[in-house]
């Protein structure tokens, strides 16, 4: 079935559309990953956003139930070159096309994804519209005045719920956490104790956790005022490490400024310099947003981390107390894991 791309700034793509094949709209982002497209339409941090896969064919592999980063789809839409509809792998229980179609998320095939990556690349992140009809005038106006209201509020966990375990106790600040922490953490015998983002700094605490987890997480960083407030008292109580959007409310919190990235960091080959051990990752990321370095104030705070492509800050330590925070993902899911390391340094920061 025909199927329409439109960008805010009036830019048309025509393409074929498959999935759900209803209207839809959102935040067009890209995501250089090869592979993980199963990851990336679960992954809570990409709710109200439309994925363009930069890989030009994807679903050859299929769908499985094992590679989930939460209970369904959070993408509001998908974009690739070209979608395989016969995959072949040993794991794949379905199609993408299936998977999609069951879970109502509409995607389009058969566009210029290397244009349409490009154009992003120049003018930064857009609003965008997949239909299965051309716009008039009207829809193309409300393109402008899309927003994406309280991401955070719509993939946090609505209740209080443990995970059982033999070692330390670590409190989840859920703002949109991924399958793969809570697995990081389970593996390495944690009990886990999930809460939702706006638990306050008594309710965490009430639980005596050994330590606290901010999660990764969509949106603006700025947005969570609650959050921001629980944290400047978790932090003086607990050994605390922020992942992604954690990493950012732990710089707000500290007093530290955030930003809008032009078309943020997605993909699972983004590389990162460790600033003390003098070594580079090859990490996976997903985010919009950066702290800002001018903001940081050195008597409190040392940065950690880099990225290399563009300079940005990539990880943070608290200089007078135990807490730290990366912006790329330790447990990847998609991506390399290098950095798993991080979960391990956490838990001996506890321990001391």
């Amino acid at each position: 079935m025909m199927g329409f791309l439109i960008l805010e700034d009036g830019t048309v793509f025509e393409g074929v559309i498959f999935g759900s094949q209803e209207k839809v709209v959102g935040e067009v982002v890209f995501n250089t990953g090869m592979t993980g497209y199963q990851e990336i339409l679960t992954d809570p941090s990409y709710h109200g956003q439309i994925v363009v896969m930069t890989f030009p064919m994807i679903g050859n592999y299929g769908i499985n139930q094992l590679d989930v980063e939460s209970d369904y789809p959070k993408v509001k839409g998908l974009i690739v070159r070209e979608a395989c509809m016969t995959p072949n792998n040993w794991m794949s229980q379905e199609t993408l096309e299936e998977y999609l179609r069951k879970n109502n998320i509409t995607a389009i095939e058969g566009i210029d994804t290397r244009a349409l990556t490009r154009k992003i690349r120049e003018k930064g992140t857009m609003i965008g519209l997949i239909m299965p009809y051309f716009p008039d005038k009207e829809e193309i106006d409300q393109l402008k005045e899309y927003t994406i209201r309280n991401p955070v509020d719509n993939v946090t966990t609505k209740q209080v719920y443990t995970i059982p375990g033999e070692g330390p106790h670590i409190a989840v600040v859920d703002f949109g956490v991924k399958r793969n922490i809570i697995e990081s953490l389970r593996r390495r015998g944690c009990r886990i104790t999930v809460f939702p983002a706006k638990s306050d700094a008594h309710e965490i605490l009430s639980v005596n956790p050994d330590g606290v987890l901010l999660s990764n997480g969509p949106g603006d960083p700025k947005d969570n005022v609650e959050a921001i407030e629980t944290i400047k008292i978790l932090v003086e109580r607990k050994p605390v490490l922020g992942i992604c959007l954690g990493h950012q409310l732990l710089a707000l919190a500290a007093g530290a400024d955030t930003h809008k990235l032009k078309y943020g960091h997605r993909g699972c080959n983004h590389p990162v310099v460790d600033l003390i051990r003098d070594r580079t990752y090859i990490t996976s990321q997903n985010h919009g947003y950066a702290v800002k370095e001018t903001s940081v104030d050195p008597q409190k705070i040392e940065i950690t981390h880099k990225n290399l492509n563009d300079g940005t800050v990539e990880g943070l330590k608290y200089k007078d107390r135990p807490v730290f925070g990366v912006q790329f993902h330790p447990e990847a899911c998609p991506g390399p894991g290098d950095t798993e390391f991080i979960f391990d340094e956490f838990l001996a920061l506890i321990k001391q």
